[in-house]
């Protein structure tokens, strides 16, 4: 009878199989690692993109309506009867800043629409060094629609700003904004700024996790209209109807900050990151989250015209 041959059987010993287990999971663990590794420096790279992506989109929203500051329309001499001009009321250095009809006003470091009331904010130092978010803008410029014979001349005015937000113990700015009708029938004499017009809307948020939001202001010259004593720019408080339209261009700074943290650790507090503003507006920074700025100049093509 014939015998089977154990010993001939090819196979693994038990060694044999722990260090190919060992070596399977060693290349597991690189081939994790590596996986990790890339996938962080894309979810990196797609934050900061998100961010840059954002900001421009909105830095292009600020830029149309600031090259529409100022904008008036004539009719001319038409046979429907409608006035050749506008006979809109004219609201400015003698008025406030809600009021004004001025076609550009910035207020550094405010927060809100106004002080207090609708949409406004209170309770802030808004001119705290450290924490020196963010400026606000108000544009006017003018429209026209024939059809509409009870109202044939139109007004607008378009505000930014910011208010502060937080979700669970973290705190940051958004971006609001508010568009207003100035509502005049033809004969009145007098009119209104309104916020309930099918065109309107009242505190808009457009972009949250904002840092910091400034406006620099300059005449044709090239020189900031700014007031370093009062830390003002041309209001119709403290300036003339000749500096408000003197306004030729605004350099527009916007900082947002990453949803998520960015970065593995925090910076040393002896080697802190930074924000570069464009005046005074520098700030440094420890944390996990990323910072990125978008800062254009908007010339202001409709101002100097009347």
């Amino acid at each position: 009878m014939k015998k089977n041959r154990i010993n001939n059987i090819a196979g693994l010993t038990l060694i044999e199989i722990l260090i190919g287990v060992v070596i399977s999971t060693m290349m597991m663990a690189a081939m994790y690692t590596t996986y990790n590794v890339v996938n962080n420096s894309y979810s990196q790279v797609a934050d900061k993109a998100k961010i840059s992506r954002a900001g421009r989109d909105i830095i292009g929203m600020i830029m149309r309506d600031i090259r529409m500051a100022g904008f008036h329309y004539d009719f001319g001499t038409n046979a429907l009867g409608i006035s050749s001009e506008s006979y809109l009321q004219y609201n400015g250095y003698d008025s406030t800043v809600e009021e004004s009809h001025d076609p550009i006003i910035v207020l550094a470091r405010t927060l809100g629409y106004e002080s207090g009331g609708e949409n406004g904010y209170m309770g802030i130092d808004q001119h705290n060094d450290a924490d020196p978010c963010c400026d606000r803008i108000h544009i006017v410029y003018g429209d026209f629609n024939q059809n509409h014979l009870d109202q044939p001349y139109k007004k607008y005015k378009i505000t930014y700003y910011a208010l502060p937000r937080k979700e669970g113990e973290e705190k940051y700015y958004g971006i609001y904004k508010t568009k207003k009708s100035w509502i005049q029938k033809v004969g009145a004499t007098t009119g209104d700024w309104v916020s309930d017009c099918s065109e309107c809307y009242q505190g808009e948020l457009i972009r949250d996790h904002l840092y910091d939001m400034e406006f620099i202001v300059f005449d044709g010259e090239g020189r900031r209209l700014y007031n370093t004593s009062t830390n003002t720019y041309p209001t119709p408080e403290n300036a003339s109807r000749k500096d408000l339209y003197n306004i030729r261009a605004i350099d527009v700074r916007l900082t947002f900050r990453s949803k998520k943290e960015f970065f593995r650790k925090d910076a040393p507090a002896g080697k802190p990151r930074f924000v570069k503003g464009l005046g005074d507006r520098t700030r440094l920074f420890t944390d996990k989250y990323l910072r990125d700025s978008i800062v254009v100049t908007v010339h202001t093509r409709n101002l100097g015209t009347r």
